[in-house]
């Protein structure tokens, strides 16, 4: 998801000066992890002639032994496209960070990813609604195969129906799991749940609250993924006077989806300002722990005139009823996941939260902590920042 904040620009203006920066790790910490310290990507920063920027998701790639980063760039400011770096993170924190190259996404046709303006425009002679999922993209979350070294990444998709309900302007993009070889060559898409497809609006995702969160399991034979926030007919998204059910589905190797599970996601961390002022909260990344069945989400809310929060919980599938075949979560009725928290940003120290997107597994460390990387969306706004957050978690 696009967050365009406004009233983080002056907190974010404040630091920007100290890109590329090292901050070192803050005293305070809770019981089971402690701040390392953060790194700033420079705004201008280009690689291979394209812009480091939109950076939703980081994932460790422990056959080249670098880092890989999406971007959420809808090919507006480049083509669809992901970034390899080596990223140096010590007890000192993150030392270093190189970017070594960017890889293009490919259409089946071995074209790149047009905008979705590009898009409609070639598409005007087709019948409508508009459902190609291979036209165009919004990547969000992308993690790399530990058995085969391909990349599985998250296309958010769109829905935009015309207010007269005509099927002659609208556009049904059908969010979409998606296997690309190392070097962005298209593989196949995996299946996904019958309740995560775009319709008319009365039921299914909720746009730009889809795909965010994508992950392995540590022994590589399960794909899941998350919604950011609930399909439609499970209640309203997250505020600060409630919370919400987001979706976690399980995909076996081939793909097929096996379990789906109830994902509490917390309530805002405040009342925007002015309180009906835009804000959200919901999973942005999803990260699998080697014990089965255990995970990472990373929620990420922002309130207007207030700003963003990151905080990581820890929670698990089993004893979870599968809810697959359950039309609404708004009535409960189910055993949802159990989660407990394990990292606010705020209370370890982070100098500034920015749109925080993505996290992932680091190295181990002498201290036999281990390394959790986070990383921030500056959705290409010179007032926003691509933060490396590095997090010793006992």
């Amino acid at each position: 998801m696009r967050i365009r904040t406004r009233s983080a620009v002056l907190a974010a203006a404040a630091v920007l000066f100290l890109a590329p920066a090292t901050f070192p790790a803050a005293a305070q910490e809770s019981a089971s992890s402690r701040l390392l310290g953060t790194y700033v990507v420079p705004h201008d920063l280009r690689v291979d002639g394209t812009p480091v920027g939109g950076l939703s998701s980081v994932d460790y790639d422990r056959r080249s032994g670098n880092f890989v980063f999406v971007s959420d760039d809808w090919s507006d400011y480049a083509p669809a496209r992901y970034y390899r770096a080596d990223v140096s993170v010590t007890e000192r924190g993150v030392e270093d960070v190189t970017f070594t190259g960017v890889t293009l996404f490919r259409r089946p046709d071995g074209t790149t990813y047009p905008t979705i303006d590009t898009w409609r425009e070639e598409q005007h002679q087709v019948p409508r609604p508009l459902r190609n999922v291979l036209g165009t993209v919004d990547p969000e979350e992308l993690r790399v195969d530990p058995l085969t070294g391909e990349v599985a990444w998250t296309n958010e998709g769109q829905r935009n129906v015309p207010a007269d309900g005509s099927e002659r302007e609208t556009v049904l993009l059908d969010p979409a799991l998606r296997i690309s070889h190392h070097d962005g060559r298209y593989v196949r898409d995996l299946p996904t749940a019958p309740n995560e497809k775009m319709t008319m609006g009365e039921t299914g995702p909720r746009v730009n609250e889809t795909f965010e969160g994508l992950t392995y399991t540590a022994d590589g034979m399960q794909v899941v993924s998350a919604l950011e926030g609930p399909l439609e007919q499970d209640g309203p998204p997250a505020n600060a006077d409630h919370g919400a059910f987001s979706r976690i589905t399980v995909h076996d190797r081939a793909g097929l989806p096996t379990a789906q599970y109830a994902y509490p996601v917390e309530p805002l961390f405040a009342q925007p300002q002015p309180p009906n002022d835009w804000n959200t909260n919901g999973i942005s990344s999803l990260l699998a722990d080697e014990q089965p069945g255990r995970f990472l989400a990373l929620e990420r809310g922002y309130a207007s005139g207030i700003g963003t929060k990151g905080r990581i919980f820890e929670f698990s599938t089993v004893g979870a009823d599968d809810v697959m075949g359950r039309y609404s979560l708004a009535g409960g009725g189910f055993r949802a996941v159990q989660k407990k928290l394990l990292v606010d940003l705020d209370e370890i120290g982070v100098p500034y939260t920015d749109n925080v997107e993505g996290i992932s597994w680091g190295p181990l460390l002498s201290t036999g902590e281990r390394v959790l990387l986070v990383v921030s969306d500056n959705n290409f706004s010179p007032n926003q920042q691509t933060q490396l957050i590095a997090i010793a978690v006992r």
